[in-house]
């Protein structure tokens, strides 16, 4: 008999998770207090394993995405698909902070689970001040460049990380390629170092998940299920919505592709994107229809394809953003409008640096958390229901890909 796939392992971890956590939620706070304090540590564990992959593998995916590509590509069709990935991505990151905080509000969790959740969790960063002047949005705007990217990624820092990334990209692909060529190799050795050091990680999230579902569920009861059920609910209608009103319509009308056309192209990848819930997965599928299906180059397919299916994730910032409020709600904490904004706007720059593969996404809500002051104990609960989210957003991974790149190129132009 075959194992069961990882997805399949996870979400019966989250069922057992959920089952003994609720039937725990029946005890007295002295015995609920007491069994979760055998098993919260190993959530601990797993996430603190997550944390530590976090800082090199974005940096290597960053610096490897930009100059290992051509640098004549990259100056005449790069710039036109950065500057339409950049448009999708800041309106993903628009509707996942419009829909989240009015959907989330309306989620009654009783203040006394509330209380005893926000006892046991370990923020990661003091929260942000509310009360934001002009000269805190200007210090912010000079923070954005580290001047030591050593301090920087000591402290976690990871806006000023990926920028420092795409400036040392750049400034790469200016080098000649005997010196540039052995700086690239190094690190896509370690970001593919990093990437199987995350599968190892997740090999170990049906643990994981447990252990940070069952103290949720054991001091939330009945109210954490029905929360977790919204959640993976407005990211599928957001994610679809998204493919549908904007990166549909914008392919065909700047692209000057047919509906029947593009649909019939990026088809193929949607179904793998969606089977494997990794955006690399489809990178095949995508060369294939947007060349036999829409008349592009090989030459242009071959180099935006694999630019954007290593930074560019349509799907990112509206779940990044989302899940960051979901968490806010679950540990009673009321953001402001500008901290959903600072959430939307990290999720939109740390969505260049999310690799693509399953759970990617959750590596990311790691520093989008920090930004806004919530623990990083959250991301356990998502990633426990995340393989339907998943799932629906690499297929807007996918989707917003192929339309960038027909977009860039204007392949019937």
């Amino acid at each position: 008999m075959p194992r069961p796939s990882l997805s399949t392992r996870v979400l019966i971890a989250l069922i057992a998770g959920l089952a003994s956590g609720l039937l725990l939620s029946r005890a007295n706070a002295a015995t609920i207090e007491r069994i979760v304090g055998y098993i919260e540590p190993f959530g601990t564990l797993f996430v603190n394993a997550i944390r530590m992959t976090v800082i090199p593998l974005v940096v290597s995916l960053v610096v490897v995405g930009i100059a290992g590509a051509d640098a004549t590509r990259v100056a005449r069709v790069g710039g036109r698909a950065l500057l339409v990935a950049l448009a999708f991505l800041c309106l993903s990151g628009l509707v996942g902070a419009l829909i989240a905080p009015p959907v989330f509000a309306r989620l009654a969790i009783d203040s006394n689970s509330i209380t005893a959740l926000r006892a046991h969790a370990a923020p990661l960063a003091a929260p942000i001040d509310t009360s934001r002047h002009v000269p805190d949005a200007l210090q912010w705007l000079v923070d954005l460049v580290p001047a030591n990217p050593v301090r920087a990624a000591a402290d976690g820092a990871m806006l000023p990380l990926v920028v420092f990334a795409v400036a040392f990209g750049l400034a790469l692909l200016t080098v000649a390629a005997e010196h540039r060529d052995p700086v690239v190799r190094f690190f896509r050795g370690v970001a593919d170092a990093m990437l199987r050091l995350v599968r190892w990680i997740l090999a170990l999230a049906p643990l994981g998940v447990f252990a940070l579902t069952l103290p949720l569920v054991a001091r939330l009861g009945l109210a954490a299920v029905g929360a977790l059920a919204s959640y993976v609910l407005l990211i599928v209608a957001g994610t679809s919505l998204l493919v549908l009103l904007v990166v549909y319509p914008a392919a065909v009308i700047l692209g000057r592709v047919t509906v029947q056309g593009f649909a019939r192209a990026v088809f193929p990848a949607q179904a793998v994107a969606f089977a494997s819930r990794t955006s690399l997965a489809a990178l095949p599928a995508l060369i294939e229809g947007a060349e036999r299906r829409l008349g592009m180059t090989a030459e242009s397919s071959g180099f935006l394809f694999p630019l954007a299916s290593a930074l560019f994730r349509i799907g990112a910032p509206i779940g990044l953003t989302v899940g960051t409020v979901f968490v806010a709600h679950l540990y009673g904490r009321d953001l402001t409008s500008a901290q959903v904004a600072t959430a939307a706007l990290t999720a939109v720059l740390t969505s260049f640096s999310i690799p693509g593969i399953p759970g990617g996404s959750i590596i990311a809500m790691v520093p989008i958390l920090s930004s806004v002051g919530l623990p990083a104990d959250g991301i356990g609960v998502l990633l426990g229901v995340d393989t339907i989210p998943d799932a629906f957003r690499t297929t807007a991974n996918v989707t917003g890909q192929m339309a960038a790149a027909v977009i860039a190129e204007r392949p019937h132009a």
